[in-house]
């Protein structure tokens, strides 16, 4: 990854005015100069929720220029429909995909390494099929199954996984945005922004067999670093992750943001997980990456601007 997938400077943006539904409230018709940590939208349509979300993260512009390359990474490691919970939906990955076209990137790829048959990941999240009805050649989807397609790197602020073979394409790319889907886990409790980060990797299992597992989730968040996270927070799979099927549930929510940890925080509070009601410093991959000096988890050290449309 290049310099320029860190965060950059917040650009003012005039926010439309919407009208605030419970405790959501609205947006200013004005041009607002006020920066937010996170945003919150909730939607019953994933692509309006989508983009307003990074709207009032100050656009996509913010995040990319013309000619940028971009890496979308969704959770597509199962093949399943996205109304299971455990991949992403097709419709806030394309609100993405569409919103970087319109930014003018060179080229978007959208990749993960699938658990499964990657002709199957493919065709049952759909995900392939919403970015060929794109009709532009700049938009690829590509399953990354071939070792030769990672490179090895030293993460020389971790503190359990020294070493790991990262994607290819992620280093060359000019912003990487993470687009996991909020799901409860087997292994970790939860699997959102910062687990998502594994299917960048070649070894898994090497974090699981071999290391302290959340140490080394949290150890990826000092190299693999998002310029921008969308939490799929549409349908979410809160029993029996990762895979289902299990128990979903239908948040209607979009959480955007530039830190990871918390994105991650946020979104333990849109249900329990596994019948449980956790906190940021419940789920330990998430209070080490905090701890690390990776991201924020205490939301009220946060400005979260929360809306319903």
């Amino acid at each position: 990854m290049k310099d320029k997938i860190t965060r950059r400077d917040f650009i003012k943006s005039a926010v439309g005015a919407v009208v605030a539904i419970n405790s959501f409230s609205a947006i200013k018709t004005e041009a607002n100069n006020e920066k937010f940590d996170l945003a919150v939208v909730k939607s019953s349509s994933p692509e309006t929720g989508t983009i307003k979300a990074i709207e009032i993260m100050g656009g996509i512009g913010n995040y990319i220029k013309s000619g940028d390359v971009v890496i979308i990474k969704p959770n597509m490691a199962f093949p399943n429909p996205p109304i299971w919970g455990s991949t992403t939906n097709p419709e806030v990955v394309i609100a993405v995909v569409k919103l970087c076209l319109d930014a003018g990137a060179k080229s978007i790829i959208i990749a993960d390494h699938p658990m499964a048959r990657p002709d199957q990941c493919l065709q049952r999240t759909g995900i392939a099929e919403a970015c060929k009805n794109l009709g532009s050649d700049k938009v690829k989807v590509s399953m990354q199954i071939e070792q030769r397609a990672y490179t090895e790197v030293r993460l020389e602020k971790a503190k359990a996984l020294e070493k790991t073979e990262v994607l290819k394409l992620l280093l060359k790319a000019d912003v990487f945005i993470n687009i996991p889907v909020a799901k409860s886990h087997s292994a970790t409790s939860v699997s959102f922004g910062i687990k998502n980060l594994m299917g960048l990797i070649w070894d898994r299992a090497y974090l699981h067999q071999n290391i302290d597992l959340h140490q080394g989730i949290a150890d990826l968040c000092t190299f693999i670093k998002p310029s921008l996270i969308v939490m799929d927070g549409t349908n979410a799979l809160i029993t029996k992750g990762p895979e289902g099927p299990g128990t979903t549930i239908k948040p209607n929510a979009i959480i955007v943001g530039t830190d990871q940890v918390s994105v991650d925080s946020y979104t333990l509070s849109l249900s329990s997980w596994n019948g449980r009601s956790l906190s940021p410093s419940d789920i330990r991959h998430i209070s080490l990456a905090n701890e690390m000096k990776m991201g924020e988890m205490n939301l009220d050290k946060l400005n979260i601007k929360k809306i319903e449309i």
